[in-house]
């Protein structure tokens, strides 16, 4: 017996969103999707009922943006579980290990089962060490809710539930919103905690939102120095609690740079093998695989900063000094200073965050110039490759490669003008371009991410998540776009396979 048949009873029983049966009318989607976003921002204002007030250490930090979780809310692990879950079956369908054909009905209904419970097992695998390990969430010594008394270990079990339930909310409203409403829903959460994010850093009114600060340079209460001091320039420029101007020279720049990217496609002609005249265009544009596969890139870099974070608190260092296992000193690994790693292997693997990270010959850096530099190349390789290799894997599983797309312009009756209307031709014809702009799409991107978080961004908004938040904005407004094109012509919705 395989593995299939051993795990179909199990797979085939994990509760799913039903599909519509016919047509979902725009405006219904679009209910759908407004329903699930403020049911997301409720989600996250809910805190965490038995966690020690202000105790609490932000395990994920940086990466909040892109995991789109509020820190200590009902939604503390955010998307990162979904996103691990991907990743694993990417890798495990990358290498034929699944033997999973996902144009089989029975197939495609285990993947998806599989795909659930790898979600389940991650949840509780990042609650886990969140609540029982180090001091990440202290819970209460006591707690009594409802004449009922909890002790501690009680409160440690409360907490862990409740994460636990959030990160299962958040998998059934991803897929509310992907079968019912517009767009999917880990991309609508990210557009919103980033948003959130960049809105905050420009209108909060208090010392380190982008107005505020410029109306406190403008009365003096913010003093600037000299422009010829590094000083005077890192006020101005740089830092948070200054003039912020690199930070928002980036962020429009990310948006700038993201929106021409998108709009810059190889476009092949296409034309109806028997509606003469009818014509078209299939798109290969140069972020073809979107940015999409750099949630996947930050995830891994966030996991593997998670696992330094716990054993830097396990053997009495409690964050601070080198991590220490079996009572042995580990310094070559990580030493720790504020619950960050300052030296050693999980120094070098931390991505950028932020100008303050590399800026050393400014004064901001402790660590000697050929450490942050190893840093540097180590970040931006990490990235670069990261990011050409996972695009390579979304395409492939997302049904968006050669043999896939030829089938699919097969399949709905076209055919490229000049060739013959066969699949092995249109295949050859989608090599020539397809994998050349994965590659060079998925590198393009990794590089964009680790320069906004070298120099900075609104709100303090990872790179990443600023270039998450643009693309699929964009992808939302041309989704948008044409579903209202085929709400106005209903013989349009036929032609893409979208019929009652």
């Amino acid at each position: 017996m395989g593995w299939k048949e051993a795990a179909e009873p199990v797979l085939t029983r994990m509760p799913t969103v039903r599909r519509p049966e016919g047509h979902v009318p725009f405006k219904r989607k679009l209910m759908w999707s407004a329903g699930i976003l403020v049911l997301y921002f409720f989600l996250t204002n809910i805190a965490l009922l038995g966690v020690q007030t202000g105790g609490a250490n932000d395990l994920f930090g940086q990466f909040r943006s892109v995991l789109a979780g509020e820190m200590g809310s009902i939604l503390q692990v955010g998307i990162g579980p979904i996103v691990t879950a991907s990743i694993v079956l990417q890798l495990l369908g990358g290498a034929n290990l699944l033997g999973l054909d996902t144009d089989d009905p029975r197939d495609q209904v285990l993947y998806q089962g599989l795909q659930k419970l790898l979600v389940v097992i991650m949840t509780a695998l990042t609650a886990l060490p969140m609540v029982f390990a180090g001091d990440f969430l202290p819970a209460m010594q006591s707690l009594s809710l409802g004449g009922l008394e909890f002790n501690q270990t009680q409160v440690q079990v409360l907490i862990f539930a409740q994460i636990f339930a959030g990160g299962i909310l958040l998998l059934y409203m991803d897929e509310v919103v992907s079968k019912w409403g517009v767009g999917s829903g880990i991309g609508l959460f990210i557009i919103a905690s980033v948003s959130q994010s960049l809105v905050t850093g420009f209108l909060q009114p208090t010392q380190g939102g982008f107005f505020y600060n410029w109306y406190l340079i403008f009365t003096g209460e913010i003093q600037v120095g000299s422009l010829v001091s590094s000083d005077g320039l890192m006020t101005l420029l740089v830092t948070d609690q200054g003039g912020q101007l690199i930070a928002l020279l980036t962020t429009l720049l990310i948006f700038g740079i993201v929106v021409y990217a998108e709009s810059v496609r190889v476009e092949i002609p296409l034309s109806h093998a028997r509606v003469k005249g009818a014509r078209g265009r299939f798109p290969v544009k140069l972020i073809y695989a979107s940015v999409l596969p750099m949630i996947l890139v930050r995830a891994l870099q966030a996991n593997v900063q998670f696992i330094g974070q716990i054993l830097a608190t396990q053997g009495g260092a409690n964050g601070e000094g080198p991590i220490q296992l079996f009572g042995q000193e580990l310094a070559w690994l990580g030493t720790y200073s504020n619950g960050q790693p300052v030296s050693g292997f999980f120094y070098y693997v931390a991505p950028i965050y932020s100008p303050q990270d590399w800026m050393w010959f400014m004064g901001g850096v402790t660590q000697d110039a050929w450490q942050v530099l190893i840093r540097m190349s180590i970040d931006v390789t990490f990235m670069v490759v990261g990011g050409a290799v996972f695009a390579i894997f979304w395409v492939e599983t997302t049904n968006m490669g050669p043999e896939a797309t030829a089938k699919q312009i097969q399949n709905s009756g076209m055919q490229i003008p000049g060739f013959r209307q066969n699949v092995g031709v249109i295949e050859k014809v989608m090599e020539r371009y397809i994998p050349q702009v994965t590659v060079i799409g998925g590198a393009l991107v990794g590089l964009l991410a680790v320069w906004a978080n070298m120099l900075g961004t609104i709100g303090g908004v990872s790179g990443t998540g600023l270039l998450l938040a643009v693309s699929i904005t964009y992808k939302l407004y041309e989704e948008i776009a044409e579903e209202q094109m085929m709400e106005m012509h209903p013989m349009m919705r036929e032609m893409f396979g979208g019929g009652d």
